[in-house]
């Protein structure tokens, strides 16, 4: 038996609403008590965590890994690595590999490189569609019993209503969840960022939020039609916020995540053609920025990384033609706390979003409760995470805090009780 001791550790667990400084017993992967010691127990690890925050490990439900495929971009080990220090004990790949995530041998291989690794675990996505091209449903029964917790058509459109349909009728009669992107391929095309003053300033393609509001009905009506579990990925936007509740409302079994940028940034930060700005879904308004910041405190969104690492080359050329995407693990967790200091959001709100709610999501005790599996992340509020191209693990260095510092830092994260960061 293996035994770690934390002490003096501030716990913050929304799911019990727990905010308490106390000690807390580890043993054999499982966490075991708070405050006194199991009967005839003595640690093999302390870790003196004075000072400390102690919180539930960060789930990711959507971030991209460049393996297989793009290993000009990095690696799962790279990749997961990056996501363990910036506070993540397990995320969610997406299935846009090469080749697509729609087999089962490419669903084992991705788990044995992420198990090999040893850092942040992966739970993959299945394709929705071979080849993610929207057309030939994909085995998603067989994805699933290979280890998919879920499926997923990534920012890919599925344009034949018919074919959406039954691949929800499908998903839904194996209670299959599906992880669904909001995106009118035909009212976004061409466009590169938020369409609005700013895009017009800037004399650049703008895509309209109607791009996401159009497609989120259809995917509400055919959710309600067929009972499907769905999940809304990547919302950006406020209208759709009001048409989630209005579903909510009807009894619809249907969630939601907005990626962290959208809540940290407006469309006003490509001012400069700054290509680390192009992301999908784009920067919206700052009234959209608020709109999401508010729904994330009402405990209504999720927060996911969209974590899109590239080689620098990718993000070299102008602003409409740099491929879009921002890394995002390394620093994730300080980040997401910056945002105590720049809304009114508070530090039990943004754990619920990052690690309660993306863990029940994905089956996951999402809590610090005696007897479940320990995964914990350990924060310091008082020390400094420093990003330069030296120090991150990820092997895109596409990211807004390149060779800044950021206030907070991850000092250790936990999965089964194992120090992975």
């Amino acid at each position: 038996m293996t035994t770690l001791h934390i002490q003096r550790a501030r716990v913050i667990d929304p799911s019990q609403s727990l905010d308490t400084v106390t000690d807390v017993w580890v043993r054999d992967g499982r966490l075991q008590a708070f405050s006194a010691p199991p009967a005839d127990v003595t640690a093999d690890t302390v870790i003196d965590a004075d000072e400390q925050w102690l919180l539930p490990a960060l789930v990711d439900l959507g971030g991209h890994l460049p393996e297989p495929g793009y290993s000009q971009k990095g690696s799962i080990d790279s990749e997961t690595r990056a996501a363990a220090l910036g506070g993540f004990s397990h995320l969610c790949s997406l299935p846009d590999t090469k080749p697509v995530a729609d087999t089962s041998a490419v669903i084992k291989l991705i788990q044995e490189k992420a198990l090999r690794a040893g850092h942040a675990r992966v739970l993959p996505l299945g394709a929705m569609t071979q080849g993610l091209e929207g057309e030939q449903l994909a085995s998603m029964v067989t994805l699933q019993e290979a280890g998919a917790v879920a499926m997923s058509n990534a920012r890919q459109p599925i344009r034949d209503s018919y074919v959406l349909r039954r691949l929800m009728e499908y998903a839904a009669t194996y209670d299959i969840a599906l992880f669904l992107n909001a995106n009118d391929l035909s009212l976004a095309q061409g466009g590169c960022m938020h369409e609005g003053p700013v895009a017009t300033r800037m004399g650049l393609s703008g895509i309209p939020e109607t791009a996401e509001t159009i497609a989120l009905a259809q995917l509400l009506l055919l959710i309600e039609q067929t009972g499907v579990r769905a999940h809304i990925s990547q919302i950006s936007c406020r209208r759709s916020l009001s048409m989630l509740a209005q579903a909510r409302e009807g009894g619809l079994r249907v969630t939601a995540d907005t990626p962290l940028a959208n809540l940290l940034y407006t469309d006003a930060a490509v001012t400069g053609y700054n290509s680390l700005y192009n992301v999908q879904p784009p920067l919206r308004s700052e009234q959209d920025r608020d709109a999401l910041r508010a729904a994330v405190g009402e405990g209504l969104l999720a927060i996911s990384s969209n974590h899109r690492p590239h080689e620098i080359a990718a993000k070299k050329a102008p602003f409409a033609d740099a491929d879009a995407g921002m890394s995002q693990y390394d620093g994730f967790l300080p980040m997401v706390m910056s945002l105590l200091e720049q809304s009114d959001l508070t530090a039990s709100q943004l754990i619920q979003a990052t690690s309660v709610l993306p863990a029940r999501l994905v089956g996951l005790p999402g809590g610090l409760r005696p007897g479940e599996a320990f995964h914990a992340t350990l924060f310091n509020p008082q020390a400094t995470t420093e990003l330069s191209s030296a120090r991150m693990a990820s092997r895109g260095h596409n990211h807004p805090f390149l060779n800044q510092s950021l206030a907070g830092a991850v000092t250790a994260t936990f999965a089964d009780g194992l120090a992975i960061a």
